[in-house]
């Protein structure tokens, strides 16, 4: 009778840093990669910000006061935190320990200021910096909603051409020309990383003896 082979043993879960400018499709395409791959969570985030309708608390953001959020930053709490748009929004240190010690693969959707950050707090995640075809399909995304009045889109508009200089700081790019496809392709990325030498030889070795 053939012995079961032993369990794979415990790998440590992936942090991926996302940025994007506003209008890039960042939440369209995360949440089909959470319904694509069972491994793959959303890292809650804190934010000042008033929740918007069908959001929840501690699962779309932790919704906090500015006096709450200053607080957690005098206390360290934060990974990584930044101001958008007039408020506050950061990634607590606990939500991103948490599920990577199940061995969850987490998504960090981050601005540009907090991947800077992530770069010096977190070395082990991976940056992923999604961008439109072109500036002009960006802009027609964003006046496609209806609901920014031109000054706001206008600033959304030069607040992207300043992030897209900070893209040479990320290790992939994916290029949202159609939905499906960079879901795809950010698939691809979180399979590829998975198998990273470095990440799987620790899990290994004991069984292995790789010299």
């Amino acid at each position: 009778m053939s012995q079961a082979p032993p369990p794979e043993p415990m790998r440590e879960g992936i942090p991926f840093v996302i940025s994007g400018p506003s209008g890039a499709g960042k939440t369209s395409i995360l949440r089909r990669v959470l319904e694509c791959d069972a491994g793959v969570r959303f890292s809650v985030s804190h934010t000042t910000r008033a929740p918007r309708a069908g959001e929840t608390d501690g699962k779309d953001y932790f919704f906090v006061d500015e006096k709450r959020f200053r607080q957690l930053i005098d206390e360290e709490a934060f990974l990584e935190w930044a101001g958008y748009q007039g408020h506050l929004y950061g990634t607590s240190r606990e939500a991103v320990a948490g599920p990577t010690r199940e061995g969850l693969d987490l998504i960090l959707e981050v601005e540009v200021q907090g991947a800077r950050q992530l770069r010096e707090r977190s070395p082990g995640a991976v940056f992923v910096f999604l961008i439109p075809p072109s500036m002009e399909l960006l802009e027609a995304r964003l006046r496609s909603r209806g609901s920014d009045p031109e000054d706001v889109i206008r600033k959304r508009l030069e607040r992207a051409r300043e992030e897209l200089r900070e893209i040479h700081g990320y290790r992939y790019v994916v290029v949202n020309a159609e939905v499906e496809q960079a879901v795809t392709d950010f698939l691809h990325i979180v399979a590829a990383c998975r198998l990273e030498r470095e990440r799987v030889l620790p899990l290994w070795n004991d069984r292995m003896n790789f010299r």
